[in-house]
Order: structure tokens, then sequence, then C-alpha cells
């Protein structure tokens, strides 16, 4: 599971990083099922956890479990560096959201090389929310954006503009995965929807992320 280090959302001195329920979820549907689980994230250590992700209203059962979960909370906070993993040694990546990916996850090479790796392969790979812009710059064997001609989901523009950050955000993710060719599909807002197109399964909010991983699961 491959989690943002960005903390800052653009130049409003407000915080974000990665969203809760969407690196909970996942991390206890692979983890009950007998999942060996790293954790990354570029900068290494503790990720920063969005604010807005751990008000009472976010809360799930999986967070829930989460914050009584000493051995889970020592694992997140000691995430290994991205630059430091190599693909060979996993059979399936999960990226949670939050905020925070749209400006490291976007633009880092080492998660670019990872993706471009697994897709390659045909591996596994989920994203969810705001992850999906990890897409931002990958290419396919053939030097088109990776996504290009795939079905896939990420937060909706209209969620976006719900929260009041379509003008704080360096991109929207719905509008750049459609630019990079991606067959864009979406749900009603703040609702699971998932979409599977091979190996690849994108969650479109953190809503998603339960069913996403358990798509990740079958592939496995």
């Amino acid at each position: 599971m491959i989690l943002t280090s960005h903390d800052k959302l653009a130049d409003t001195g407000k915080k974000t990083g990665f969203w809760l329920e969407e690196f909970a979820a996942p991390y206890y549907v692979l983890l009950d099922a007998g999942a060996e689980i790293t954790l990354a994230s570029p900068a290494g250590g503790q990720p920063p956890l969005d604010p807005m992700s751990d008000v009472p209203d976010a809360q799930t059962k999986a967070t829930g479990r989460f914050k009584k979960d000493k051995a889970a909370q020592s694992a997140l906070g000691n995430t290994t560096k991205l630059a430091e993993i190599e693909a060979d040694g996993f059979d399936a990546i999960f990226f949670p959201g939050g905020h925070g990916p749209l400006w490291d996850l976007a633009e880092n090479a080492d998660s670019q090389r990872m993706i471009e790796t697994f897709v390659a392969e045909d591996r596994p790979l989920a994203a969810v929310c705001h992850a999906p812009a990890i897409f931002k710059h990958t290419k396919g064997a053939d030097g088109k954006p990776l996504v290009s001609g795939r079905r896939l989901t990420g937060f909706t523009n209209t969620e976006e503009e719900a929260v009041g950050l379509t003008k704080t955000v360096p991109f929207l993710v719905e509008d750049m995965l459609k630019a990079n060719g991606g067959l864009y599909e979406k749900g009603p807002d703040w609702r699971s929807y998932v979409v599977v197109d091979g190996k690849l399964i994108t969650g479109q909010n953190p809503a998603s992320s339960e069913v996403a991983a358990k798509e990740l699961l079958k592939l496995l």
C-alpha cells in the first residue's frame, strides 16, 4: 500500500494528506485475508493524515478498529521510503486517496516506475478517490498515457465542487483521466462505485475503498 507524504492544501494554510477510511478499509480487507502488507510513502515514516478524515462523521467500522490497533498504528508510523521498494517483491499495489496524492504521488518518479511495471506485467493495481492522480504522467509500452482506452473512475468534479476545493487542487482527477484518454465512468456522488478493467481497479470516493480492496483480493 502506497500512501502520500504531502500535507499542505496548496497555499490555504490548511492541512491535507491521506484519507483514513481509504487506508483502514482496504488494510483490514487484505490483512484479514492473510495478505502480508508493506506500507510505503515517498518520504517514509509517518504519512500525514487528512484532518477532515478524522472527524466523527467520517468514521467507519474500519477506522474505529484502526484506532484501537497498536500494531497497525506502528506499521503506519514507519512506512518504507518508496524509492527503496522493488516492484518484484509484491503481488499487488493499493493506493489510498486523500488530496495529498494530487501533489506528490502524481509527480513521483518512483510511483510512476512501480505503476508502469505492474501494468506492463499484468499485476493487480488499485487506486481510490484522489489516488488515480497517480496516472497523470504514467505511460504504456506504446508511449501513450497508461489509462488511454481503459475503463476507470476517480473522484468526480461534482464531489470536488461539493467539498469546495475545485480552485485549490492542482488538477481535477476526472478531467485529467479523460484528458489522458481514459474511459471515465462514475456513479452517484459519495456512493460506492468501483470499476475493474483487467487487473486495474479504481474506486470513485471513500465509500468505494472496501469494495475496491475486495476486487483486488479476487485477483490475488
